[in-house]
């Protein structure tokens, strides 16, 4: 670990958590959680665009496994973009991160609307997910370290799966700039890409406003910049909410240091918390394939074989499906418990999916959408979970890079070997018109999902309105810090309750 710089007895984390919710909150939530509507809006685009990429005249002379590869290289950017941005993230700052990362975003997605070439569309797919995945990495510490406890679950989940009104957006966009009479098929595409580059700006102004995480600050040695924002929000969120903060008496002391080595980093994921590790790793290889394999080749799938010339109110039914279970289940992972919840949705969904693909040859569009509808209802909520899971069961120094980490393997594993497994298995059924043939990725998506519910039964942290603190202690605190703050050092202690 870096050089000693300083060290303080700080109660910033106990007043952050006991807040009220306030206007400020939502702040927080709009600044940075509509990043997922960004996410949706891209996938769902690019599953709603497959046909109209593929003409040589008006598109770019895509085929179904182009398409596919199209999808991997954008989950390859996305997982080397939160690798990368996730180290600077817990280097240089939250703020800093999500700003940039927005920024390569916005300027991937305008390069993507002016391709010209197959190849140029290719890399800005990859600059798009580059940036999408530094967002990943960014967004969810910054959320977690800015809600209260008891608000944190519920509110965590619900931005994930706000993915999803992004989805259920560029869905119906694709309706009107598919439509031939309305737009010409040459121009179709590219405004629904250009779309989601004036949307990120306007985020983006919304951002500049969001502060820096005071326990980000107060750990790199800037605990007189934690203490002013600290302060600030208690103002803003005591005006607001009308009521009286009370004092608070936990505390932690902190070993300040400028930069966590990234030996430390690995020592802390892979000694410290063997348990926790292999639960992240379940969950998103789960949640990744299953989205990737089913949601990327979706509309291709529909196109093929059912028919189906325009795809986008099927896409806009099964984003509103995934949306409403993120939102309607996510106060239960407060209430009920981040154990049973997160078993619970990855067991119902995988089993669900593999009932799916037993019937697969006998369903239609409707029924293959409302299929959809019911299993990703209750997989939206899970895997949103999992990012929620990440993002506070390591050390604060740690936590940008974790979510990185776990978001670029299980990515790595499902999100880009899902999308090239379902493009080859739609282009080799194709030529037979026989649907029964792609079952097998839904199997294998049902059963990682099984996997990581059974995973999560037995390793799950009950995290539910505990402190990040006491969930997972600094790597820069002192053991005998005083009050309940600095508790649950890592998995040799039991587990919170």
């Amino acid at each position: 670990m870096s050089v000693e710089t300083g060290r303080i007895t700080t109660d910033i984390p106990a007043r952050m958590d006991r807040l009220p919710w306030a206007r400020w909150h939502w702040l927080v939530v709009i600044g940075l959680g509509t990043v997922w509507i960004l996410d949706g809006l891209e996938v769902t685009i690019v599953g709603s665009m497959s046909e109209a990429l593929k003409p040589e005249g008006t598109g770019l002379g895509l085929s179904s496994s182009d398409i596919g590869l199209a999808g991997a290289i954008y989950v390859a950017g996305a997982c080397l973009g939160a690798l990368f941005f996730g180290q600077l993230t817990d280097r240089l700052g939250r703020k800093k991160l999500f700003l940039w990362s927005l920024g390569i975003y916005t300027v991937a997605t305008v390069l993507t609307a002016f391709s010209m070439t197959p190849l140029w569309y290719f890399a800005a797919r990859f600059l798009t997910g580059a940036g999408i995945g530094g967002e990943y990495a960014a967004i969810n510490s910054a959320i977690d370290e800015l809600i209260p406890a008891k608000y944190r679950g519920r509110v965590d989940v619900a931005i994930n799966g706000s993915f999803w009104i992004g989805a259920a957006g560029g869905s119906l966009l694709t309706i009107p700039l598919l439509d031939p009479t309305l737009v010409d098929p040459a121009w179709g595409w590219r405004l629904a890409f250009g779309l989601g580059a004036i949307l990120a700006v306007g985020i983006l102004v919304v951002r500049r406003n969001v502060p820096e995480s005071p326990r980000w600050l107060f750990i790199h040695g800037r605990e007189d910049e934690a203490e002013r924002i600290v302060k600030d929000i208690e103002h803003k969120v005591g005006t607001e909410s009308g009521h009286h903060l009370p004092d608070v008496s936990e505390t932690i002391t902190i070993r300040q240091r400028r930069t966590i080595s990234l030996v430390e980093i690995a020592r802390t994921v892979f000694t410290l918390y063997p348990r926790r590790t292999i639960l992240c790793f379940s969950l998103f290889v789960g949640q990744a394939f299953l989205y990737n394999a089913f949601f990327f080749t979706y509309g291709d799938t529909l196109t093929t074989f059912l028919g189906v010339g325009q795809t986008g109110w099927y896409l806009a039914i099964f984003a509103a499906s995934n949306f409403a279970g993120a939102l309607l289940l996510s106060q239960l992972f407060d209430t009920v418990g981040r154990v049973t919840m997160i078993s619970g949705t990855y067991l119902v969904s995988g089993v669900l999916l593999a009932i799916a693909g037993l019937v697969l040859g006998d369903l239609s569009a409707t029924t293959l959408t409302l299929f959809g509808a019911v299993i990703f209802f209750f997989a939206s909520a899970g895997a949103s979970a999992a990012y929620l899971t990440a993002s506070e069961v390591f050390p604060m120094e740690t936590r940008a890079l974790c979510i990185a980490f776990f978001y670029a393997i299980g990515t790595a594993a499902g999100g880009i070997a899902g999308p090239l497994l379902f493009g080859r298995l739609i282009e080799a059924a194709s030529a037979d018109k026989d649907i029964t043939q792609i079952a097998i990725g839904y199997f294998i998506g049902a059963a990682l999902m099984i996997a990581g519910g059974i995973v999560a039964a037995f390793l799950g942290v009950k995290a539910e309105g505990q402190s990040l603190e006491s969930i997972a202690q600094p790597l820069t605190a002192e053991d005998d810090a005083a009050g309940g703050s600095g508790g649950g050092a890592h998995e040799k202690t039991p587990q919170p309750v």
